[in-house]
Order: C-alpha cells, then sequence, then structure tokens
C-alpha cells in the first residue's frame, strides 16, 4: 500500500472535477510527479490546466483512457466508473487506486481533526450541514467537507487551496473536527479511512448503473463503519441496522428512530427530540435534545436527520443545547422541501432534490392532500412501490419529463381514480404550463408537490435548475392576482 513518502512517486490525477484538480494541488506540493489526465478539452479545462500546470503538474486533456507510463499510484475523481479503461488498465497493472478521500486520509497530520462521517441514499447534505451547525454551537471549529463543499485534502491540510494555502492554512488554529459527506463512489475507491463516528442514514437502489449490483452499492456505505468508528444507524432502515450489527470491531453502536427510543437509542418523546444512547446510564436516564419546532422544514425524513446529526454530534461530546441550538441555526439548502407560496390557499412545495424512488417517498409522505408534480429521467429504478405508498394522499398528478409515461403506467395500476395531467412539452414554458395545470386540481388545504422521482437533465440542465423553474412559474400563478396568496 503507498503510504509515502510523496516526494518522486508518480501519480495520475483522473479527472478535473474539484477534488481531482485538490488532489492534483495537493500532491504537487508533497513532491509528487503528477500528470493529471481528463478527457475533455474545453476552454474551461484549458483553464484548468494552466492553472496547474503553474503548480508543476503535468496535464494531458482529450484523452482518458491511456494511463501515463510510469504511473505508481492512480488518484481517481468519484465519478469514474471502475471499468474506465484508464482504471482497468491500472487494476491490470497491479497498480493502487484510490480516491481523493483515502487520499485525505494518508495525508492527515499526526494532530489531524477526527471525521464525523455520513453516508446513504438520501440526506447526507443535510445531515452534514446539520451536524457542523451543532458542532459550531458547542464551540467547536468545525468544517463540513467531501462530497459537499471543500474537498477534503485541502481541510487536511498541505498546499491545496485555489490561492496557494488549504483552508486548514488560512485559520490560525486548525480545525477541532470535520463533518464529511460520503458518497458511495468515495467510498467505493476507501481503504483505510477510520472515522471517530459515522452513520449511514438509509439504504435504497441508486447508482446501480456506476456500482453494477445492489450488493456492490450496499458493500461500498458499509465501508464507513470501520473498526474504532461509532457506528450511528438508523434502526427504522434494515439495512443500515443490519450493516451497523455485521460491523468488525466497531467502537460501539447507536440507533436512531422515529419511535420512542430504546436504551442506546436516540428518537422522539412525544414532541422532543431525546438521547437514551450518550448518556451515563442509558437504561434509567434519557437527554432532551431539542423539540420537533426545532427541525426545519417539518418533516418526518427530516427529524430522523436530525437525529442522525444529533449522534454524531453526541459522539463527539457535544452537549444536548448544542443539538438544540445547531438545529435553530441551520438554513435548509434550496430545492429540499422548499416552501415556495400559499397561493388560494394552496401550498407549493418544491422538492426538486428528490431525484429517485426513495427520497421522493420521503417527501410524499410529509403532507396529507397532494398535487404531486413528478417526471424526468428514472434511470431504470422502478416506482411501482412509490406509487402504491402514496395512492391515498393524491389529489392528481401532473406528468412531465421524457420517462412520465412510467409514472402514468404506474398509477394506472395503483391509483386509477387519482386524476392525471399529462404535459408533453420540454420548451422554456413548459414548467408554467406544468404549474398551471396543479393549481386547477389542487383545492385549498392542498400541497401542490415537485417531487419528480427522475433526474432533470432530459429538461434542466441540473436539479436546482428545475426548482428555480418551479419557483418563478408558482411566483408568476401567485402574481396572477388572486388576494388569497400569502
Amino acid at each position: 500500500m503507498t503510504t509515502g513518502p510523496w516526494d518522486g512517486l508518480a501519480v495520475c490525477v483522473a479527472g478535473l472535477g474539484v477534488s481531482g484538480r485538490a488532489a492534483a494541488r495537493v500532491l504537487a506540493a508533497r513532491g509528487a510527479r503528477v500528470t493529471a489526465v481528463d478527457a475533455r478539452d474545453g476552454d474551461e479545462q484549458r483553464a484548468q490546466a494552466a492553472e496547474l500546470e503553474e503548480r508543476g503538474v503535468a496535464v494531458r486533456l482529450g484523452d482518458g483512457d491511456t494511463l501515463p507510463d510510469g504511473t505508481g499510484l492512480v488518484v481517481t475523481s468519484p465519478g469514474w466508473r471502475p471499468d474506465a479503461p484508464l482504471l482497468a488498465a491500472a487494476a491490470a497493472a497491479g497498480i493502487e487506486i484510490i480516491g481523493e478521500v483515502e487520499l485525505a486520509w494518508r495525508l492527515r497530520p499526526a494532530d489531524a481533526a477526527p471525521w464525523l462521517a455520513i453516508t446513504g441514499t438520501d440526506g447526507k447534505t443535510t445531515v452534514v450541514r446539520m451536524l457542523a451547525c451543532m458542532l459550531a454551537a458547542a464551540g467547536h471549529k468545525a468544517l463540513a467537507v467531501g462530497n459537499v463543499g471543500t474537498p477534503i485534502v485541502e481541510a487536511v491540510g498541505g498546499s491545496g487551496g485555489s490561492g496557494g494555502a488549504s483552508p486548514q492554512e488560512e485559520h490560525a488554529e486548525p480545525y477541532d473536527v470535520l463533518a464529511v459527506e460520503l458518497s458511495s463512489y468515495q467510498l467505493h475507491w476507501s481503504s483505510s479511512v477510520a472515522p471517530l463516528a459515522a452513520t449511514v442514514l438509509n439504504i435504497a437502489p441508486d447508482h446501480l448503473d456506476w456500482h453494477g449490483s445492489m450488493d456492490a452499492y450496499v458493500g461500498a456505505k458499509a465501508k464507513i463503519f470501520a473498526p474504532g468508528t461509532v457506528a450511528v444507524y438508523n434502526a427504522d432502515d434494515a439495512t443500515s441496522a443490519a450493516l451497523a450489527e455485521r460491523a468488525v470491531g466497531v467502537d460501539r453502536r447507536a440507533g436512531f428512530t422515529l419511535r420512542v427510543p430504546r436504551p442506546g437509542e436516540l428518537g422522539v418523546v412525544e414532541d422532543l427530540l431525546v438521547d437514551r444512547a450518550f448518556v451515563a446510564d442509558p437504561a434509567s436516564e434519557a437527554a432532551e435534545l431539542a423539540a420537533l419546532d426545532d427541525v426545519r422544514p417539518f418533516a418526518p425524513h427530516n427529524v430522523a436527520n436530525a437525529l442522525a446529526a444529533a449522534g454524531l454530534a453526541r459522539a463527539f461530546g457535544a452537549p444536548p443545547e448544542a443539538v438544540r441550538e445547531g438545529l435553530r441555526s441551520f438554513v435548509p439548502d434550496p430545492h429540499r422541501i422548499q416552501h415556495v407560496a400559499d397561493v388560494a390557499g394552496v401550498a407549493y412545495v418544491n422538492d426538486s432534490k428528490a431525484t429517485q424512488p426513495h427520497a421522493a417517498a420521503a417527501s410524499l409522505a410529509a403532507y396529507e392532500s397532494i398535487v404531486w408534480i413528478a417526471g424526468g429521467l428514472l434511470k431504470g429504478l422502478d416506482v411501482d412501490d412509490l406509487v402504491r405508498s402514496c395512492a391515498g394522499r393524491l389529489r392528481g398528478v401532473v406528468l412531465m419529463g421524457r420517462d412520465r409515461h412510467r409514472i402514468a403506467e404506474a398509477l394506472a395500476r395503483h391509483a386509477a381514480d387519482v386524476p392525471v395531467v399529462d404535459v408533453p412539452d420540454t420548451d422554456t414554458g413548459a414548467m408554467d404550463r406544468v404549474v398551471t395545470e396543479a393549481a386547477g386540481l389542487a383545492r385549498p388545504g392542498d400541497t401542490v408537490l415537485l417531487a419528480p422521482v427522475g433526474a432533470s437533465f432530459d429538461m434542466f440542465a441540473n436539479y436546482p435548475a428545475r426548482g428555480e423553474a418551479f419557483i418563478a412559474a408558482v411566483g408568476r400563478l401567485a402574481a396572477a392576482g388572486d388576494p388569497r396568496v400569502s
């Protein structure tokens, strides 16, 4: 296993994304001979290449398939599939392949800040941001890194920042702790990462085209429960609980649940979030952490997110009041069950981030009577279970996007009495027509919910663009002059 010294080591960095560029800068600063490769060769990549070349990195654009001669280590960007030609060639030659996360772990100084790590199919970004707020409320210098925000190699030290200094170096004092969001891609390429505490929030089919199978996807997630780690698992999710139970050598296990917690769990008692895991006597003691009203936006799955973040914060020693203050200071990211407006007694909610069935199911479960806006690219995922589970909540459905017919077929099987409007348009005015049709189906007290269950790329640049289109369309609906707009 390559652990150093880095000086003179020939490293190929695959991909000029954010993490790839950060890895190349850090390795070059450590004395490695770095060649960065990317199949793209546009103006953006050329500008990035020029910046890296100034730091001594050799860059090869327009060819992401050929392994540079003499390579001793490959550091791959998370989006590169294991069967990519360059990675396949490295594996065949016995050359070690790691990701930026594993590189960051190996680069940590002796007094490095501990990691509190989060993975799961849904909720990772929300939990890592909630956790960072709780840690800050406890008085710790904390940073959210990984699959969100700052690349981890920049946070652990070494000249990785875009201006020459890493975020660690830009502070007079080092970080006390890092809140680390890890995707299944990043975990796939990790082998020795051992967080102080970690959580698997939930598991549902996703990214199977990349991993090749559900077993491989789950296996990547399982790596987060490393020897010595406090395993914070979702007691309401069978796979998360099983991964914690099977994890070898973990320091301890603590569950979180939307039920009344048992000893060793965090959970809900009436309108309170309570801890019976990180207290002196879990059998007879509970610590009050926060009220349900402190969780924003309020939805069952977001309460679970808050409990997961609380479990990690408590594992690090944060007091109960820091959990409460952290939740109160947390500002949700846009496009996640985001209340947009009330128009004529109908709530309009943007959850454009709900790009697969598990996420959409959590969003739909938060409301009683829904006009559902759905559609997009389903990426081969089945929607029958989703439609079956939410059928009783649907006032109506408006479908858009390329795979809308598959949702329509599921609705015909499991919700045949629910009115469905098909909007085939894909032009810039399509979302206005979608919102207008939804308003026509809604009644006062209903929620018009954009929870598309599909990716956005058939109609929009990304899910934020889709969400912004929805917000703008609702704004135009509201501006039409209904006096009940609030």
